[in-house]
């Protein structure tokens, strides 16, 4: 047999099956560790530094909660109703244990890789769209209500979206729609969603709405850099090989954050003479955004551009018409969700059916079905107008059904999460912050002359007022 001649540590045995080839599952497992590194520590970081200092732990656990909470979901039927048989166009069947050891040492549906990996690289996915989603409703959702939403959400709204996208029997996926690494599934559904949760919760306090101090910007940036960073396996990982195609999405990706931050920063400069670093941090993030549903399926001139229009467009739906529409402002998105993700989202969907290059968009599917996956510039370009033409359809109505889908799902669910517990947190909660919610603070100094009553650290190593000098210093 052939593979006698090959050395022994690449002849195949039960733990390195025919099938499996160690470069990709390698590489595939790298990819999602950096994905979840996105999430923990990087959304963890940043969420708890960029709000004001009182919701600095509430904010770091919404998202470390959700991290946990989708992975336990995950396992025990969230990948099946994502990525399962067909139970309806739109969604899978639970028939199978996601942790039964057979299903997870076979080959995956896609790739040669495992089930272990593919269950692993599509829940880092899942669970940094609950955190995006996080980020809309920061310093007053009740953290118990939270701990419902996660998993009602994950079950009856992310794996219609991911089984309709993703999986090759989903009917936005037989249509052809191009969603590379999630411009669809995670960006547009999590701005949309968070948007209408923020809806139904309500906004923050007005003095914590009118003036928003980030407690700590210089490691927002750190866990800015994490997410950016990070991005390299988000983008990177989803053509489940270690490929040529995955260099290119990689190389594009960050050609596009980096265009579009310089863009949004030459913006701030221009309109209000400062350069923020608030405003470069969001720039990164649409540019990232932007090219996510197109990133290996596009020239790096086409990156440069939607750099470019990710600086810009969501910018100006940020600073000017969110000021000048009324229902907008209606609405406290405390992370700007919905312009950061949403707008960014559906531009890069846009952009995507668009830009798609004929040959990139076939070495990413492996198809040679020419009708599809073409962008309507080369359509135009090469006589091939319907395609073109029809590309752009199917983009505009998966655009569609993702957006009405959140908006009812993420109503329903906050409507009945509403009759058991209620979404906002108490007055005195809202007011008071971390310390009456978790019973801590993030900048607990003790010796101060402070003591929280209420802190279970304190409870359990019974912590004692440190006695003091007459001359004010700690004995």
């Amino acid at each position: 047999m052939a593979y006698l001649y090959l050395p022994r540590n690449h002849q195949p045995d039960d733990s390195n099956p025919q099938w499996m080839n160690k470069a990709d599952n390698a590489w595939q497992l790298t990819s999602a560790t950096l994905v979840g590194l996105q999430s923990v520590p990087g959304l963890v970081i940043l969420y708890g530094s960029i709000v004001k200092k009182k919701w600095a732990l509430n904010s770091a656990l919404m998202a470390l909660y959700a991290f946990a909470a989708v992975l336990v979901c995950w396992v025990g039927w969230g990948y099946q109703l994502s990525f399962g048989d067909t139970l309806v166009p739109f969604l899978g069947k639970t028939n199978i244990d996601a942790l039964e050891q057979k299903f997870l040492m076979s080959q995956a549906f896609v790739g040669k890789f495992s089930n272990a990996s593919m269950v692993y690289f599509q829940f880092v996915f899942a669970a940094i769209t609950l955190i995006l989603i996080a980020g809309a409703l920061l310093g007053r959702m009740n953290f118990i209500a939270w701990m419902l939403f996660v998993p009602l959400w994950l079950t009856f709204s992310y794996t219609v979206g991911a089984f309709s996208i993703w999986c090759p029997q989903g009917w936005l996926f037989r249509m052809g729609v191009i969603d590379y690494s999630g411009g669809f599934v995670i960006h547009l559904s999590s701005g949309v969603a968070g948007f209408t949760a923020a809806y139904w919760v309500g906004p923050r306090a007005p003095r914590d709405r009118e003036r928003f101090p980030p407690n700590n910007i210089l490691l927002m940036l750190a866990g800015a850099g994490i997410l950016w960073m990070g991005w390299t396996g988000f983008n990177g990982g989803d053509p489940y090989v270690a490929s040529l195609d995955a260099s290119l999405a990689v190389l594009n990706t960050h050609v596009c954050a980096a265009m579009s931050l310089l863009t949004w920063l030459m913006l701030d400069i221009l309109f209000y003479e400062k350069p923020s670093v608030i405003g470069a941090t969001q720039g990164m993030i649409t540019g990232l955004v932007c090219i996510t549903p197109a990133a290996g399926v596009v020239q790096g001139w086409a990156a440069v551009l939607m750099g470019l229009m990710s600086g810009s467009i969501p910018w100006f739906s940020m600073m000017f018409l969110h000021k000048k529409m009324w229902f907008l402002k209606q609405v406290d998105d405390t992370m700007a969700v919905f312009h950061t993700h949403a707008v960014a989202g559906t531009l890069g969907a846009i952009l995507a059916g668009v830009l798609a290059n004929p040959r990139l968009s076939r070495i990413y599917y492996m198809i040679d079905d020419w009708p599809k996956y073409i962008g309507l510039a080369y359509g135009i370009q090469s006589g091939k107008y319907n395609a073109g033409l029809r590309q752009l359809g199917v983009q505009l109505i998966g655009i569609g059904f993702v957006f009405i889908w959140n908006v009812v799902s993420t109503s329903v669910i906050c409507l009945l999460i509403r009759i058991v517990v209620p979404l906002r947190m108490t007055e005195e909660e809202v007011s008071e912050g971390d310390n009456a919610v978790h019973g801590e603070e993030a900048y607990a100094l003790w010796g101060d002359g402070e003591k929280f009553d209420n802190s279970k650290l304190q409870l359990v190593h019974e912590i004692e007022e440190p006695q003091m000098s007459k001359s004010g210093y700690g004995l």
